[in-house]
């Protein structure tokens, strides 16, 4: 009698224990176009590992325990259906197999929270980080990514809230049919069950289908605290791989684009160590979190210098002194771990850093300084980044009804992270299609704008407003600098907005847009509506500084670094 058997295409299904593997299993084995496996290669994680189980030699007695015969003569042998489902538990990817197992047949992973996984776990096997096998799905994704063919992620919260939707995006990854059988089995075991059906498939037994989660779990079992820390980021890892993400706040919104491409694989500095940008964050006690209780600093590479470092840095002192931050780093640490930060994202030019001191975490939450017992925490942000407006055509300008902040209140000198005052006044701007919004004083004299300070030029005379309100900016300190530099004239008093209104010109200055022409305020025409020719004078003046002057960072190569970035 011929044989009928054909090669069959198989699909892999790793993931972890205890995340609906077995149920996911039921509901392939539901198609009429599929034979469905259960572990495989469970012989063989025994006979390599030595582990204990109670059926182990039940196991070892009934299966094939060499797993290279499993992969020839098992899983990749032909069969009568058109697919082969393999369930693979993580953890059984043991050294030894082929590399068949990887490279041939399609693969995706199932992944679970390991804060719903660890206190599912029967006390049949003790939980541990080797048990759960998120190491080896970091493993199996990055050997099949490196082959070309990264595997589907789905989230076992997912098949709970939405079967069907996870499912048919599932079977479309895989380039097979959904079929709408998936959703439901009889309840009871199977024909398909491995022998350690009876220790691991009480739950799934009483099952016929995927049901929701519960909204309020039991409580985490401290003791595996450890296991869910280390766990835990390979996980988040892993989930960003996913299609659709599950969480119990969800945003509707889509992955936007950055403005900058290159920023998506930054280096940050949090603390004390570098951290690739998803993974650069601070703790929910840290006092930025709880207060904006936070001091903070921009500053702009040019040509491998850091431009006006060492008065950033004062600034910065300054700050937090005025605050009364305890355990400051000291200016020789920070200016290290700016440079080492630049140095390992390549950044030497054309880039920007927010440098930041919190005051740094809490023991508890709340308002006092006294729970602050770890130091402050030091964050340096590098991005590529040009100025931030256009200093060719110049900005508009809107005046905002938020006022500045009165010393009386908030002393602007502080360089704080509370930035709630301007954040207000740039939602005013943004709301009227400006670049920016001027701020005003509490009498009614312009202070600066939302992020800049601001200066006009008025019969050849230069004006800036003081800085009783205004942040006085190490921009602004430069830009008045070359101002008598180029012998011209320059005055320092309160200024009225209609004195900006009827200008010859006007410019705002800050670090991360350096000296840009305001071309339009609250709707009057500035000028002649160019750029004016003390501005062009200034920005070239201002370009030259940038390009003579700065900190350089160690190590630094221009010609090794024109070739990197080539």
């Amino acid at each position: 009698m011929a044989d009928l058997r054909t090669e069959e295409e198989v699909i892999h299904a790793w993931s972890p224990p205890r995340s609906l593997s077995t149920s996911l299993m039921y509901s392939f084995a539901q198609r009429d176009d599929i034979e469905v496996l259960d572990e495989p290669l469970y012989a063989n994680f025994l006979r390599v590992t030595g582990f204990d189980r109670p059926y182990r030699e039940e196991v070892l007695s009934t299966m094939e325990p060499d797993g290279n015969k499993v992969l020839k003569e098992i899983i990749f042998a032909p069969g009568e259906k058109k697919y082969r489902f393999c369930k693979h538990i993580s953890k059984q990817l043991v050294p030894g197999l082929s590399s068949d197992l990887i490279k041939k047949g399609k693969h995706f992973i199932l992944i679970r929270n390991p804060l719903d996984i660890l206190p599912s776990f029967d006390k049949l096997v003790p939980p541990s980080f080797f048990e759960l096998g998120f190491g080896n799905l970091i493993t199996i994704y990055n050997e099949l990514s490196a082959l070309g063919k990264p595997p589907p992620i789905i989230d076992a919260a997912e098949l709970q809230e939405d079967p069907e939707g996870t499912l048919r995006v599932l079977c479309e990854d895989l380039d097979i049919p959904f079929q709408p059988a998936m959703l439901k089995w009889e309840a009871g075991s199977k024909p398909i069950d491995g022998v350690w059906a009876p220790w691991w498939y009480n739950s799934v037994h009483k099952s016929s289908g995927f049901k929701p989660g519960s909204n309020y779990p039991s409580p985490f079992p401290l003791d595996l605290y450890d296991i869910l820390e280390q766990s835990l980021p390979l996980y988040k890892l892993l989930r960003r791989h996913t299609r659709k993400t599950s969480n119990l706040l969800k945003s509707p919104l889509p992955t936007p684009d950055l403005p900058v491409p290159a920023n998506a694989k930054l280096l940050a500095w949090v603390g004390d160590e570098i951290l690739p940008r998803d993974s650069a964050k601070v703790s929910v006690f840290d006092s930025i979190v709880q207060g904006g209780d936070s001091v903070w600093e921009g500053l702009r590479v040019y040509d491998g210098k850091v431009f006006k470092l060492e008065e950033h840095l004062d600034r910065m002192f300054d700050s937090a002194k005025a605050l009364a931050f305890d355990n400051v780093p000291t200016r020789e640490e920070i200016k290290e771990a700016i440079f080492r930060t630049l140095i390992r994202n390549g950044m030497f030019d054309n880039a920007h850093i927010r440098l930041s001191l919190t005051r740094g975490k809490k023991v508890t939450s709340g308002m006092s300084p006294a729970f602050n017992l770890y130091g402050c925490t030091l964050i340096v942000l590098p991005e590529w980044k040009p100025p931030v407006y256009d200093n060719t055509s110049g900005i508009t300008l809107v005046t905002a009804t938020t006022r500045r902040n009165s010393p009386n209140n908030l002393d602007s000198k502080i360089h704080h992270n509370n930035l709630l005052n301007n954040i207000l006044a740039k939602i005013e701007g943004n709301n009227a299609n400006a670049g920016d919004a001027i701020m005003l004083d509490q009498d009614g004299y312009v202070s600066e704008t939302n992020a800049t300070n601001i200066f006009l030029v008025k019969k050849g005379r230069v004006l800036t407003p003081l800085a009783d309100y205004c942040l006085p900016g190490i921009t602004r300190a430069t830009v008045m600098s070359l101002v008598v530099k180029e012998n011209l004239v320059l005055e320092e008093r309160r200024i009225s907005l209609s004195e900006f209104h009827t200008a010859d010109e006007v410019w705002t200055t800050g670090t991360m847009g350096e000296l840009t022409p305001v071309v339009k305020i609250d709707g009057r025409v500035i000028g002649d509506g160019k750029v004016g020719p003390v501005t062009h004078r200034l920005q070239n003046a201002y370009r030259n500084l940038t390009e003579e002057s700065g900190v350089p960072i160690p190590t630094y190569d221009k010609a090794e670094s024109c070739m990197l970035q080539k």
